[in-house]
């Protein structure tokens, strides 16, 4: 039933994944501005790589020619790819921490110790400890769980373009792109 669903509506799949990355970014803001959660440097770098799902997918689910929701949706997995490897790493930090952890600076410190043009991009980078568990669900930390989301969101890209790959190479396969 879902793999009819991805053959029959692939552009829907697609910004359904855009919502998500959007839905899970709204969150991550939630926790940092009204819980008082600190985003450490592999948190924003995590953010960026939802940034980048979520415009691919989106930018994918735009136009219904089938090459082009295909690139975007390449791009997609690429970027999903590379933040479950952000994820993945800082959950590695997180079950075995360091003896030192060196993942970000408070943002006062930073503010005295460097010129403005050094310390705006530092802001930007996160200040938080990337080994530390602020904040868990059903056992798992934000990074876990950004684990499983961009797998999960990797795996339906895959399924989607390996379905749409197949469709394409057997003739009459009623493969559509509404």
């Amino acid at each position: 039933m879902v793999l009819n669903w991805i053959d029959q509506a692939p552009r829907r799949v697609l910004a359904l994944i855009s919502v998500a990355c959007v839905a899970m970014l709204v969150f991550g803001m939630y926790l940092q501005h009204v819980v008082g959660l600190e985003p450490c440097p592999m948190c924003i770098v995590q953010r960026y790589a939802l940034i980048g799902v979520a415009v691919f997918t989106g930018m994918a689910s735009a136009r219904g020619q089938k090459g082009w929701w295909m690139s975007w949706a390449v791009l997609a997995v690429l970027t999903a790819g590379f933040g479950a490897f952000v994820a993945a790493r800082q959950s590695w930090l997180q079950w075995y921490p360091p003896e030192i952890a060196t993942c970000g600076r408070d943002f006062y410190g930073m503010i005295e110790n460097y010129p403005i043009s050094r310390a705006v991009p530092m802001i930007f980078r996160g200040s938080g400890d990337c080994t530390a568990i602020d904040w868990t669900f059903l056992g798992g930390s934000i990074a876990n769980w950004s684990f499983v989301c961009f797998i999960g969101f990797g795996m339906v890209l895959l399924v989607l373009l390996v379905r749409a790959l197949k469709g394409s190479s057997r003739a009459g396969s009623g493969f559509s792109v509404a």
